[in-house]
């Protein structure tokens, strides 16, 4: 498996396995078959529910701890239900109890939504009192992203967004390359949206590799540097998924991919304000 190193010396796997939207009850069954396929690299979070059944499936596993690299996400903390920086710890020892874990390889911040500034600071102690490797957010756009490493010691090690070929981001990345922070993809098959999978282009180049258009889309990804956590619950997917390495694309192929782009999430603005509302409301720990 190939690595990244983030900014503080931390090794990442480039591919990994998420959960989001794996019912509970089927969690620790997907997880245990990935593990199985060969995945090392885990990504879950409090918001989707699934974290002991995660944490149920690494003990199962019986593969050494330092042998995996495992993110789990916080939830928007709030005031004035308590100390933000407090609620943070509480809620990360929630997450950590729930995985049957003693440390975290990422922690991230899953919004860019309510008092992020003090999460962070608290983040930041968890990473200095050794709790976690590295810490990171997800959804921040550019602006609130330099906002936040401007005014802060630690600079997130990671950004986690929405990217697929529709939705590419390569703006984004290269301010993150010149921050430091690793983009890593959410979403890189755009839950089939824009009948990806079925995509005149993506199809004819995969056929060129004898390969899917999953395995293409992925190979995509990584050969931007971009870590990616595709999701199945179908065995042999997750050993399709694996299989990215045995092959490469060309200059051209990666252009002709490179004119997919859209600009435009499929998914939803985090900077609109019936969003923002939406996702406030929320409340997990």
């Amino acid at each position: 498996m190939n690595n990244v190193t983030l900014n503080n010396g931390v090794q990442m796997p480039i591919l990994g396995f998420g959960v989001f939207q794996i019912p509970d009850e089927e969690t620790q069954t997907a997880v245990e078959a990935a593990l199985a396929a060969g995945y090392r690299h885990l990504d879950t979070a409090a918001s989707y529910g699934n974290e002991a059944a995660v944490g149920a499936a690494i003990k199962a596993s019986g593969i050494a701890r330092e042998d995996l690299f495992i993110t789990t996400k916080l939830w928007i903390q709030h005031a004035p239900t308590g100390n933000v920086q407090d609620d943070t710890k509480r809620s990360f020892d929630n997450s950590l109890n729930r995985l049957g874990l003693d440390y975290l390889d990422l922690y991230l911040i899953h919004q860019p939504l309510g008092d992020y500034y003090s999460e962070w600071r608290a983040m930041q102690e968890l990473n200095r009192e050794g709790l976690v490797r590295a810490i990171g957010v997800s959804n921040f756009h550019p602006d609130r992203l330099v906002d936040l490493i401007d005014h802060n010691e630690i600079a997130p090690a990671v950004n986690q967004i929405e990217t697929h070929p529709f939705h590419q981001r390569a703006a984004d990345q290269e301010l993150m390359r010149e921050r430091g922070v690793q983009i890593e993809s959410w979403g890189p098959f755009a839950e089939g949206k824009n009948n990806l999978f079925t995509d005149p282009l993506l199809s004819a180049i995969a056929e060129e590799h004898g390969k899917s258009v999953a395995q293409v889309v992925l190979r995509w990804l990584i050969q931007r540097d971009v870590v990616v956590i595709p999701k199945s619950v179908r065995a042999e997917r997750m050993a399709q998924n694996l299989d990215v390495f045995s092959f490469a694309l060309t200059d051209e192929q990666m252009g002709r991919i490179a004119a997919l782009d859209t600009g435009a999430s499929l998914f939803f603005d985090h900077r609109d304000p019936a969003m923002v509302s939406w996702l406030g409301g929320r409340r997990f720990n």
